[in-house]
């Protein structure tokens, strides 16, 4: 058995999940093409797959006019995907949001001056604003999942080594697994989404969150809910957002 091979396995064993979490804002506008879809998620599913394995803007873009469509496809999600974090990231109500998140966090985990309030106010925001479309409509989150499964696994695998010029052997059984894991659904419950930021915890060696966080989770939602749409636009005020309820 290689390498890559025991490396598969173990992903197959324990879903390892991925520091990047907004997967549903990312991916939303393009359900009409699956190949986008999953090219959106491509950065986040590297990190889980090798974390040395990155799925940059500036390697995806050359594909976008490859003569094979889904090489095309992948590559335009990966590119969707950069550009909307740099504006998301750059908007004055995540600069503001997560600051505050961490300062808050700080005064909850007495000690704790390191990485870990910035990096859990960072993709607490991103699950939180997920969460909100799935509460405005299930139907948004149902529609992602089955617009993924329409995808072949092995298929995109290809696609992404292609583009970034190594193996991304392991690809496709996290894939499948975040398919059929279908954790996104878990953000809508604060004990649930205390328990999938722990697996983050664990997945970059930072320390577990205690139990009492759960009780401030319904602030952090109340913020990010009251400045949602700033999040979801860019300096030039061109959000694509809102869009109409899936059908």
């Amino acid at each position: 058995m290689t390498r890559g091979e025991r490396h598969a396995l173990e992903i197959r064993g324990t879903f390892r999940y991925p520091p990047g979490m907004n997967f549903l804002s990312h991916g939303l506008l393009y359900l009409d093409n699956p190949l986008v879809v999953a090219g959106t998620a491509v950065p986040d599913w590297l990190s889980v797959v090798d974390r040395k394995v990155r799925a940059r803007r500036r390697l995806a873009e050359p594909f976008l006019a490859a003569p094979d469509a889904a090489l095309r496809d992948v590559a335009a999600g990966i590119v969707h995907h950069h550009r909307d974090d740099a504006w998301f990231h750059s908007t004055r109500a995540f600069v503001e949001s997560n600051l505050q998140f961490a300062l808050e966090l700080r005064d909850l985990l007495p000690g704790d001056e390191g990485f870990r309030p910035t990096f859990v106010g960072h993709i607490l925001i991103e699950m939180i604003l997920d969460a909100l479309w799935i509460q405005d409509d299930p139907a948004w989150a149902d529609r992602y999942y089955d617009t993924l499964a329409r995808v072949d696994p092995i298929e995109v695998m290809g696609c992404v080594e292609a583009i970034v010029g190594r193996s991304a052997r392991g690809l496709s059984v996290v894939i499948e697994q975040f398919i059929a894991e279908r954790f996104l659904y878990d953000y809508l419950q604060h004990d649930k989404l205390l328990v999938r930021l722990n697996q983050v915890m664990r997945r970059v060696s930072l320390p577990l969150l205690p139990p009492e966080i759960a009780a401030w989770l319904p602030r952090a939602v109340t913020i990010v809910t009251r400045r949602r749409w700033e999040f979801l636009t860019p300096a030039d005020a061109s959000s694509p957002f809102p869009i109409d309820t899936p059908r």
